[in-house]
């Protein structure tokens, strides 16, 4: 098979981890908030939607409380609930074989990523923005915006996804479909183990395999990768000399260089763009960003369905 020549994009030039010195919490009305972000998404000429763990924990997918403890009351009574916390920390956990590690990391997908269907948060924002030139850069893993409705050529996930799995030691640059496998072992698992036989091995090297996720030098980056960040890079491009709403979703301060940093820099550096950003708790914004900025701190999904209401109807908050 012929390898493509196109040149690859060096991911490092989206970074940036130079954070503005004047956070302020708005002092503005929530009614007068979404009145002023549904009119900047309305007469924008192209929307860049940068989404993190925040955006799946208000759409439902919490990893934390009952959901996890119903879900993973196996694992909590075999390992521990000082160890098993919640579904981020139980992914860390060292487990002793290649067998128990599945067994969790296949319960995890299932549960995140191939049981739950496209969500109302999600579904909601491709009804705001499906008629603009859009892109989405994400560091979340679920798969929610394709099951929205999402075009795949216009989403750049650049941590990985749930549903791949690749070469623990990334010795070739190819990731592998694991849905079925993973709904084979949700259904052969016991006592937190799945059978020895399910076990997948690197077909290249025979070494193990692990979740395609970003979690250390290993990570995979493979060709449709590649062409994500290749769509980017063209999106920002075609963005610079147009009216554009940098709209960002639950991005905080676990991993702020990918989204929430470039997005202010990009908005300090261009006085057509604009931010809205959507934050339980961290929705700051840069005070000297002006009327360009608009912060809404509280519940995620409330807001976003009083966008989508007020835009899709022209009415007020709620309607």
């Amino acid at each position: 098979m012929k390898q493509s020549q196109k040149k690859k994009i060096e991911w490092t030039q989206f970074l940036s981890s130079v954070p503005a010195g004047d956070y302020i919490f708005q002092n503005i009305p929530y009614e007068e908030q979404i009145e002023r972000a549904s009119g900047s998404i309305k007469n924008a000429e192209i929307i860049l939607i940068g989404a993190g763990a925040g955006a799946s924990t208000a759409a439902g997918l919490m990893y934390s409380g009952e959901r996890f403890t119903s879900n993973f009351s196996e694992f909590i009574e075999k390992y521990g609930s000082m160890y098993m916390t919640d579904m981020y920390a139980s992914g860390f956990y060292p487990f002793p074989t290649q067998e128990a590690k599945w067994g969790y990391w296949s319960k995890h997908s299932m549960i995140n990523r191939f049981l739950p269907p496209a969500l109302p948060l999600y579904k909601q924002l491709y009804e705001i923005i499906k008629g603009k030139d859009y892109f989405v850069l994400t560091t979340n893993v679920d798969h929610q915006f394709q099951k929205a409705g999402f075009q795949p050529e216009r989403i750049f996930a650049t941590q990985g996804d749930y549903g791949n799995i690749q070469c623990e030691k990334g010795c070739h640059p190819k990731i592998y479909d694991a849905e079925d496998l993973f709904q084979q072992m949700d259904q052969a698992r016991h006592d937190c183990l799945v059978p020895s036989y399910m076990v997948p091995k690197c077909p290249v090297c025979g070494g193990n395999m692990t979740m395609h996720l970003r979690c250390d030098q290993y990570f995979v980056e493979d060709e449709n990768w590649h062409e994500a960040a290749n769509h980017y890079y063209s999106f920002l491009k075609r963005m610079e000399n147009k009216e554009a709403v940098l709209l960002e979703l639950g991005v905080g301060f676990n991993t702020p260089t990918i989204i929430r940093f470039p997005f202010e820099k990009m908005v300090r550096e261009n006085k057509k763009l604009s931010l809205i950003r959507l934050n339980m708790n961290e929705a700051f914004v840069p005070e000297s960003f002006g009327n360009r900025a608009i912060g809404i701190d509280g519940d995620m999904a409330k807001a976003v369905s009083d966008l989508s209401g007020y835009i899709m109807s022209g009415g007020k908050v709620g309607a």
